[in-house]
């Protein structure tokens, strides 16, 4: 067995080199929800146009889906604010159903990288020139043994009305 004796001076400095370990092995156990900046969006005033939004989750975290399977399961949405443009409908990610330990059944997730589109309407007499509309991303992420609180993310989303 390796013993390793410190003297009083050092002991200081090595428990708290530990505890940055530690602290830096927790923070990377947590979920992180990436969302790219999304493409300009160009528009012709009374038209429509579709805006797609890639998020992803880091490996080992799931989101639950926008339809989940249990009651208790908060969902995975995306809102916009209202601006220039009317969001019509939003097509989401197409989930899986995956067995995890905290669940007596499958659950209805999103993983890895997962695209959002959303449908807008230009109203005919909007203002013509540049302008961004905001969204809300919301969502529970969870790993193979518990659930996180859920989160809010905002997205802006860049857009040329013509």
């Amino acid at each position: 067995m390796l013993s390793i004796s410190y003297s009083r001076s050092a002991r200081p400095l090595a428990t708290a080199a530990l505890l940055c370990s530690l602290a830096s092995l927790a923070w990377a156990q947590h979920p992180t929800l990436a969302v790219k900046a999304p493409n300009l969006l160009v528009v012709k005033k009374g038209g429509t146009a579709t805006a797609k939004l890639t998020a992803s989750l880091n490996e080992g975290f799931h989101a639950n889906s926008h339809t989940p399977s249990e009651p208790n399961l908060i969902p995975l949405t995306l809102t916009w604010q209202p601006g220039p443009l009317e969001a019509v409908n939003t097509v989401y990610p197409t989930p899986q159903l995956e067995k995890y330990a905290f669940s007596p059944k499958p659950i209805s997730v999103v993983t890895g990288e997962f695209v959002f589109a959303t449908k807008f309407k230009v109203a005919a007499n909007a203002e013509p020139g540049a302008a961004t509309m905001v969204g809300k991303l919301r969502y529970q992420a969870c790993n193979n043994e518990s659930c996180f609180p859920p989160k809010t993310v905002e997205v802006k989303l860049p857009v040329t009305i013509r």
